[in-house]
């Protein structure tokens, strides 16, 4: 049976390298929609982006997310497994795509990549030194924010559902 992985946690968390290392343990097709948006629109957040910015960028970012489902909707179909790399950042988005999965008949992995907020503060800036490809800059105030908003999956979402 095919299975939907769901990559949980926040920037610098190392979900995108915990979901590279099962995309080969599983053979599975890895979405990690940040890719994506740098190959199509750039890194188009900065330090200094204000609110309209990000509300591009946030735009930009769901339509690609939308797209990915489907593409990972069609795999699962399939039978190939889906990995969507997309952070789930509240129990309401990984509840809505648990539903997906249910409503597919396929199975469900969560995957939480879990780091203090000194490590996220500490990778990301690591990370916007070196800017890797395929990964944003981060403001370190935006960061922040985002770690006020997570919400951790509780321990009844890491079990396997079928």
């Amino acid at each position: 049976m095919a299975t939907l992985h769901l990559m949980v946690g926040l920037p610098g968390s190392g979900k995108t390298t915990l979901a590279r290392e099962l995309e080969i343990a599983h053979a599975a097709l890895r979405l990690t929609p940040d890719e994506w948006h740098i190959r199509l629109f750039g890194n188009d957040v900065h330090d200094d982006s204000d609110d309209a910015d990000w509300a591009v960028h946030n735009d930009r970012h769901d339509a690609i997310e939308a797209l990915l489902w489907e593409t990972a909707a069609r795999a699962l179909a399939l039978g190939m497994d889906a990995i969507l790399d997309f952070g789930f950042w509240t129990r309401g988005e990984r509840d809505d795509f648990r539903a997906r999965a249910r409503d597919l008949g396929v199975g469900l992995r969560v995957h939480f990549a879990d780091a203090s907020p000194e490590q996220l503060l500490e990778r990301t800036r690591a990370r916007n030194a070196a800017r890797p490809a395929g990964a944003f800059h981060i403001p370190e105030p935006k960061l922040r924010e985002w770690i006020a908003v997570f919400e951790p999956p509780g321990a009844d979402e890491l079990t396997f559902t079928r």
